[in-house]
């Protein structure tokens, strides 16, 4: 600011020096003027004549400068006081805003460009909404097709379902698969749940709930079979389905393990003998402790071996002739 007093301050009286009635521009203008009558008589007044013209243009620019620049740099309070309100206003916003104050015209056209987007954005929640309303619908087509196909499934899968049940001694039992609504989801809109009956008159209640132990097991069973016929995993595990049961119901489930091998590889974990002799193979598996910790081993049985530990099986810790006998003929029914 010193510095623009100090440049001002030079510029006093420049004007009366330049454009004055005495001034340089006068001056010149005047010695134009009478060199003006006497240069068609000398070539050389001619030359000085336009060096005055082009002088007097000069300076008339050099005048106009002078007087914009005194105006520019006149001091005004006013303006002062201005300009230090808007530097205050300025530094105010980088600080709103936590940037600098050579980023705030940046930020300006980032805002108006948000702003726009804002205003735009009552035509792009139409589209939007539009969009979901065509997504709903699709969505509830499938759904209903979704829903036909799982109807007719179950129809079917309950159908396989009964023609195991009675094998499996449960002639008594109904089964059927339920679907009722559902919040819609990626499954669609169905809640599906196998209900049972096991009693002549009892109503449905759920699976888990109604069926016993040994009663689950079957009901798994028979789902699986039913299911191994329309396709299934390679390898099925079942691990002591047999719990709870025995005799003629054990050995109703060893013949339908037995069937469902044919289709899939089946492993199953059992203390039944009616259930180890209907298998293919059998493996004994141990546990033993040593030094090194326990470790579990499996071991295939041969013929022989197969026969004992069925016997063991049917008679427990001691092996009596009997029991080898028994399991010689359930291997032989099997």
């Amino acid at each position: 600011m010193q510095a623009g007093l100090k440049a001002g301050e030079s510029l006093t009286g420049l004007d009366d020096l330049i454009g004055g009635s005495d001034g340089a521009l006068a001056q010149l203008r005047l010695a134009a003027r009478r060199i003006e009558r006497g240069a068609t008589d000398h070539p050389l007044l001619a030359e000085a004549l336009a060096s005055l013209d082009r002088a007097l243009i000069e300076a008339s620019e050099a005048e106009d400068r002078i007087a914009r620049a005194s105006d520019a740099l006149a001091f005004d309070p006013a303006r002062l006081e201005a300009a230090e309100a808007r530097l205050f206003d300025i530094r105010g916003l980088a600080r709103k805003h936590r940037v600098e104050p050579d980023a705030l015209a940046e930020l300006a056209d980032r805002m108006r460009t948000q702003l726009s987007e804002i205003d735009a954005g009552g035509t792009r929640v139409g589209d939007l909404d539009r969009s979901l309303s065509e997504a709903r619908l699709h969505f509830m087509n499938l759904a209903a097709e979704l829903s036909a196909q799982r109807r007719a499934a179950a129809e079917r899968l309950d159908a396989a379902v009964a023609g195991e049940l009675v094998p499996l001694k449960l002639d008594a039992a109904r089964f059927r698969t339920a679907l009722s609504q559902a919040e819609p989801g990626p499954s669609g809109t169905d809640r599906i749940e196998f209900e049972v009956s096991t009693n002549p008159g009892a109503p449905f209640g759920p699976l888990t709930k109604i069926a016993s132990g040994g009663e689950l097991s079957r009901f798994v069973l028979a789902l699986k079979v039913a299911l191994a016929e329309a396709g299934s995993a390679g390898t099925m595990i079942f691990d002591e389905i047999d719990r709870g049961v025995g005799g003629a119901v054990a050995s109703a489930i060893g013949e339908r393990l037995a069937r469902l091998a044919l289709q899939s590889q089946v492993l199953v974990v059992t203390h039944s003998p009616q259930v180890a002799a209907r298998a293919a193979h059998h493996f004994r598996i141990e546990k033993s402790h040593g030094p090194e910790g326990t470790r579990t081993t499996v071991r295939r049985l041969d013929d022989a071996e197969r026969r004992e530990e069925i016997a063991r099986m049917l008679s427990g810790a001691a092996v009596t002739d009997e029991a080898r006998a028994q399991a010689a003929r359930l291997l032989e029914a099997a």
